[in-house]
């Protein structure tokens, strides 16, 4: 950064940073046992939520300078959100790291590679569905024609870093886009109709992770709802809003509130925990906006993570069942910390008959995926998965569900790391409470 960078920048941290917000803080140390940086970095103060937030506050006070150690502590952080549950004065973290990243990513001068890579992401590809299928779509090319197998067998993906090799090894198998396109907008219930809900699809869950979706909708009409579908629902910002690109996530929130808004449905339902924490935070982002904060606030009451409906709708009193096998959960961080989602998942795993579900120690401890984390920050991702995969070893599970796509390709990256593929499996909770379902509906029936 430069000398005129730094001033920009720290004028519109006095200028936007929350002060009474960073003034909550009361450097208790709280939040110190619950972060992930904090602990792996040998308790380095700086990679901690109040060491952070002293150097937010540095910053607006004229104490600190906005340099590149300040900018590497907020990206050395996950943005887990761990640390909110525990504060006594209820410091909103997330919000002010969102802030503080936004100010710099928008004042500071980027590589030119850089910025047109995120100019491409952010702006070209995750706010276009269809542009995402069809990238997703060539990642179907390559896994289904012998493109894989050919750089498989001659080992190209040696030139890669380990975590990118690790990375192509679990990336699931992609279904044809055409499945999505062909997709009814509106799904009568398989039983009484219980409940009226629309389903939010996100943007890598209905390319990438689109089966996961589809059986989401299956476990829906399950359940006894009515599913509705909107076609112009976007990419929920969450990436963006996480990376320093705050209005264009603004702009999507806007996008999405106006596709869900006149629906007349009980609940907004997402099957990650990511996207569902960002969504129920629609409120604050667009809270300097008076004509879409009241709407904001109605779209957000309706946000409901699958689990927390399931549970409200009995479907864990129905007979669930699978053969024999140890599960483990491990939290998203953000449907915990986010959507105070904590024990739903729990009491749907287990009620699943003729399995035994083990708690995982720190189960809630942020596995290091956190989006795209674990791309970018990759070393310190690496040694949060390893004590994660030792946590996981300990229950001897053959199962680990959990409830969002990053968690999900983290663990798989885990099991394959620890050489565990032959012994364990990685399972989103909606695919596994599918399994359980079927199985026991088959078992009756037979």
């Amino acid at each position: 950064m430069n000398t005129h960078e730094k001033a920009r920048i720290q004028e519109e941290f006095q200028q936007r940073m929350d002060y009474d917000e960073l003034l909550n803080c009361m450097r208790c140390g709280f939040c110190l046992p619950s972060c992930p940086t904090y602990l792996e970095t040998g308790k380095d103060e700086a990679h901690s939520p109040r060491g952070r937030i002293a150097l937010m506050k540095g910053v607006v006070d004229g104490n600190i300078e906005p340099d590149e150690e300040v900018k590497k502590s907020l990206d050395m952080c996950l943005g887990c959100r761990a640390c909110e549950p525990v504060c006594p004065s209820g410091v909103n973290y997330g919000h002010l790291l969102e802030e503080a990243r936004d100010i710099i990513y928008q004042n500071q001068k980027t590589p030119f590679f850089q910025k047109i890579i995120r100019k491409i992401a952010f702006k070209g590809l995750f706010p276009k569905p269809k542009r995402l299928r069809r990238l997703t779509s060539l990642l179907r090319f390559y896994q289904k024609s012998k493109l894989q197998k050919i750089v498989r067998t001659l080992k190209l993906t040696k030139i890669l870093p380990s975590t990118y090799r690790l990375m192509e090894k679990v990336l699931p198998v992609v279904p044809k886009m055409k499945e999505a396109e062909k997709r009814q907008k509106v799904l009568e219930p398989f039983s009484k109709k219980k409940k009226r809900v629309a389903f939010f699809t996100g943007c890598l869950m209905d390319s990438m992770f689109l089966s996961t979706n589809q059986s989401t909708i299956k476990l829906l009409q399950y359940a006894g709802c009515e599913v509705v579908i909107p076609d112009n629902q976007i990419c929920c910002g969450a990436l963006h809003g996480h990376s320093g690109e705050k209005e264009q996530a603004k702009e999507m929130a806007k996008k999405n509130i106006e596709a869900f808004e006149n629906l007349n449905v009980d609940y907004i339902i997402t099957n990650a925990g990511g996207c569902g924490a960002f969504l129920n935070d629609y409120h604050h982002l667009l809270k300097d906006e008076e004509e879409w904060t009241e709407r904001a606030t109605s779209f957000d009451q309706k946000i409901k993570d699958i689990s927390s409906l399931l549970v409200e709708l009995n479907f864990h009193k129905q007979s669930l069942k699978l053969p024999y096998q140890i599960v483990t959960y491990q939290d998203s961080c953000h449907l915990k910390n986010g959507q105070q989602t904590f024990m739903e998942p729990r009491q749907l795993l287990d009620s699943v008959q003729g399995t035994d579900y083990v708690e995982m120690k720190d189960a809630s401890r942020c596995c290091g995926s956190a989006g795209i984390y674990n791309l970018v920050q990759t070393e310190m991702s690496m040694k949060i998965l390893d004590y994660k995969m030792k946590q996981t070893r300990a229950t001897h599970a053959n199962v680990i569900v959990t409830a969002n796509p990053g968690c999900l390709l983290q663990m798989k990256m885990g099991i394959e790391k620890e050489g565990l593929a032959d012994k364990m499996r990685a399972v989103h909770i909606v695919d596994y409470l599918v399994e359980a379902y079927e199985y026991s509906k088959n078992e009756r029936v037979s």
